[in-house]
């Protein structure tokens, strides 16, 4: 499992998320647009706690351990190790989408917080 999520589109996408939403919560901050700074600081503060560190400290280890499973196991003894593996495993599979899932609101509400900037009253190529 862990092998086959570490891929170009992967690896940006679940590492860059906590960064970039806390990259453009501290711009809009800058910019005074304070309600989407909020909106965005929490999706990433959200993501951080509910997606990315169960990711790395509950599923990571969960499936390094089943890789140590020996394979050549009877059926039983085989169906047992899944048994227990499966449903933690879902478990905390299903709490990182929801996670994610509300991450995507906040992130909705940020851009729909956000007020266009003040343009200058001067056109950008004077007539001469």
């Amino acid at each position: 499992m862990n092998r086959s999520v570490r891929n170009v589109v992967f690896a940006p996408a679940f590492f860059g998320t906590p960064v970039v939403l806390a990259a453009v919560g501290l711009w809009g901050y800058r910019l005074q647009q304070r309600a989407t700074a909020l909106w965005m600081g929490a999706a990433a503060l959200v993501y951080l706690v509910g997606a990315f560190l169960p990711t790395v400290m509950v599923n990571v280890p969960m499936n390094q351990a089943l890789m140590l499973i020996d394979m050549a196991r009877d059926n039983a003894a085989l169906q047992q190790v899944w048994g227990d593996y499966s449903d933690r495993w879902q478990v905390w599979n299903i709490a990182r989408t929801l996670v994610s899932g509300v991450v995507l609101l906040l992130v909705g509400a940020g851009l729909m917080a956000s007020r266009p900037l003040a343009v200058s009253a001067q056109p950008a190529n004077p007539a001469p």
